[in-house]
């Protein structure tokens, strides 16, 4: 009666281990047909390369200059108006100074973006 019982408890777990060697296998083949396509279209000698070149001076070097165009578009119709100044207590806290300048600025203060904890400078 006891190895009747094993045998159904074990039932299961030969199933689990069956299915965990068909799905390795199925994983397996798929890796190696996956490494097959991408080294037959990564070519071989002078031809890939003149492949991109192509593709860098035909896509690449007119993407990059169509984002620069965009870009500097966006730029004419951005209306240049500092935003209002609203002291929130939350930022801009100096509980030391900055080790640089005059200790209230930024390393990279930009005095028509960043304000200072009472306003921007200039104003007032």
């Amino acid at each position: 009666m006891c190895t009747n019982l094993f045998r159904s408890i074990r039932q299961p777990e030969r199933k689990m281990a069956a299915f965990g060697r068909f799905s390795q296998v199925l994983l397996r083949s798929s890796l190696i047909q996956t490494r097959r396509q991408l080294s037959a279209a990564a070519g071989h000698g002078e031809q890939s390369g003149k492949t991109w070149k192509i593709l860098t001076f035909v896509v690449a070097l007119p993407g990059v200059g169509v984002c620069m165009l965009n870009t500097f578009l966006k730029e004419q119709h951005h209306s240049h108006e500092q935003p209002e100044f609203v002291p929130y207590t939350h930022l801009r806290i100096r509980s030391k100074r900055f080790p640089w300048g005059d200790g209230n600025k930024s390393l990279f203060h930009n005095p028509h973006v960043n304000p200072l904890p009472d306003g921007y400078e200039g104003h007032e």
